[in-house]
């Protein structure tokens, strides 16, 4: 507490601590429903997908598709492959602009303007019902925790002796790495190693395990051609030991089961799983239980103290943006209007944004076959797509995963702006629409969603040209004048 100031007592419906996805937009509703509202943030408003997250990485990766089109024009007739000219530093430049378009929404003034109290300091629980933020003490029938999560830096000796880049430093670059040695194969690590490559840089990836564990193995496959034909060069179910600086950067060996590589690279980029911001909070003094991965929560994202909600990446969930604003949405039904609604991740979709990208929503077929035994399996590949034949880019599929009736477990698609063509598919899931729809629905030609009636469809061709239709038009066809 400051010296010269005196304790300010405040008492509200709602306290938010967090000024990230989820804690804005618990707020806004909150407030836009007549609720007093009190948000607590220490840092930059917007939080991690607003500075550090999607918006700086969806705009490099922007910039790197712009790189790319010089060296992909000759297979169209247009110009010579050339290498373009890279200025990072305004590419630098164009990443801050994007995230200084997009600050106003998330700024201090229209929260404020909202009728919301915003308090820029650090808060920590005092007891199950207070929490001290600067010289305030404040009260509230319902708390939020939304204080998300940060990068971990993996126990390797050495490396974070190193400092090496993370989500919350990589854009912070003005000038290109010459050789970025990333550590993690996930989404993140693979976007970062094909936007860099794009713009000009060395890439190498190591994982300790595989690329995208999440995602079908199709998809797996694929993606990993896609880089290794790019110039990554990819590392899996490998180690990193003895990372440490040198005169021509940072040295490194590289172990796998049968080889060990030495390896300089001018910058180390860790992109190696996250950790929920749980320290020094006073969770334990407010009666919240917490774990290594995050914020211990019901289905109702209550935890343990039942006045106060956990939301977003805190909660030991799925990490994306957009469930940072579901579970505001859950937030404002239970707290807001009493409803008992609960979490869903049936329909979770989720995109990894790379050049093709990976979008996918609902159980990959390994889940679907634990869950339901067998399972009915469609792939459409985008080479049968006209619009994918006439842009060059036939690389990809969409694989359908489903009952034996026809009912949507999951489904997943490989191919530039998969994310744009996801939802169809998380709206077929959420909203139990028929498999049947899809196939009528008129698609507009020629688009690269048309791929999608084309699954669907192909789920119903054995029976729709099978004997006992054939049958039924040839007895119509005789009937009819």
């Amino acid at each position: 507490m400051q010296a010269n100031l005196r304790p300010e007592s405040l008492s509200c419906d709602v306290c938010i601590i967090g000024g990230g996805s989820a804690g804005l937009s618990a707020a806004a509703g909150s407030a836009q429903l007549g609720a007093k509202v009190v948000l607590i943030e220490r840092g930059a408003m917007g939080g991690d997908c607003l500075n550090t997250g999607c918006v700086p990485s969806k705009s490099l990766i922007a910039a790197a598709h712009a790189a790319h089109v010089f060296t992909s024009a000759m297979a169209f007739g247009v110009g010579e492959a050339i290498a373009p000219r890279i200025d990072f530093e305004a590419v630098h430049r164009h990443i801050h602009q994007v995230i200084g378009a997009i600050a106003p929404h998330d700024s201090v003034e229209r929260f404020e303007g909202l009728g919301i109290k915003v308090i820029k300091e650090t808060a920590r629980f005092i007891s199950p019902t207070e929490l001290a933020a600067g010289h305030h003490r404040i009260t509230a029938r319902r708390f939020v925790i939304a204080t998300g999560s940060r990068a971990v830096v993996p126990p390797v000796p050495g490396l974070g002796e190193l400092g090496p880049l993370t989500n919350e430093s990589v854009f912070d670059l003005i000038e290109r790495p010459d050789h970025l040695l990333i550590v993690g194969g996930g989404p993140i690590g693979l976007e970062m190693a094909q936007a860099f490559r794009r713009l000009g840089s060395d890439v190498t990836i190591v994982d300790v395990a595989g690329i995208l564990p999440r995602d079908e193995p199709e998809a797996v496959e694929l993606i990993r051609g896609v880089l290794r034909d790019e110039g990554i060069v990819l590392h899996e179910h490998a180690k990193l030991i003895d990372p440490k600086k040198g005169e021509m950067g940072v040295g490194a060996t590289i172990e796998t089961a049968t080889d060990r590589y030495e390896i300089t690279a001018s910058h180390v980029l860790v992109a190696a799983g996250r950790k929920a911001n749980v320290e020094d909070m006073g969770l334990e003094l407010a009666g919240v239980k917490f774990g290594p991965k995050g914020i211990e929560v019901d289905g109702r994202l209550r935890t343990s103290n039942p006045r106060i909600f956990a939301l977003g990446d805190v909660a030991g969930g799925p990490q994306f943006t957009h469930i940072a604003g579901y579970h505001a949405g859950i937030f404002i039904r239970n707290a807001m209007f009493g409803l008992p609604a609960k979490v869903d991740y049936s329909a979770l979709p989720w995109v990894t944004y790379l050049d093709p990208e990976v979008a996918h929503v609902g159980l990959t077929e390994a889940e679907a076959r634990k869950a339901h035994g067998e399972v009915v399996v469609v792939v459409e590949h985008m080479e049968e797509n006209d619009r994918a034949q006439a842009e060059r880019r036939t690389e990809g599929f969409i694989k359908l995963i489903l009952t034996s009736k026809g009912k949507v477990l999951g489904v997943t698609i490989v191919a530039p702006h998969a994310g744009e063509m996801i939802s169809l598919w998380g709206l077929v899931i959420s909203g139990k629409v028929k498999l049947s729809a899809v196939a009528s629905m008129v698609a507009p030609y020629p688009t690269l969603a048309e791929i999608s009636k084309r699954a669907a469809s192909a789920h119903f061709k054995p029976k729709l040209f099978g004997r006992l239709p054939k049958a039924w038009v040839g007895l119509v066809q005789k009937i009819l004048p």
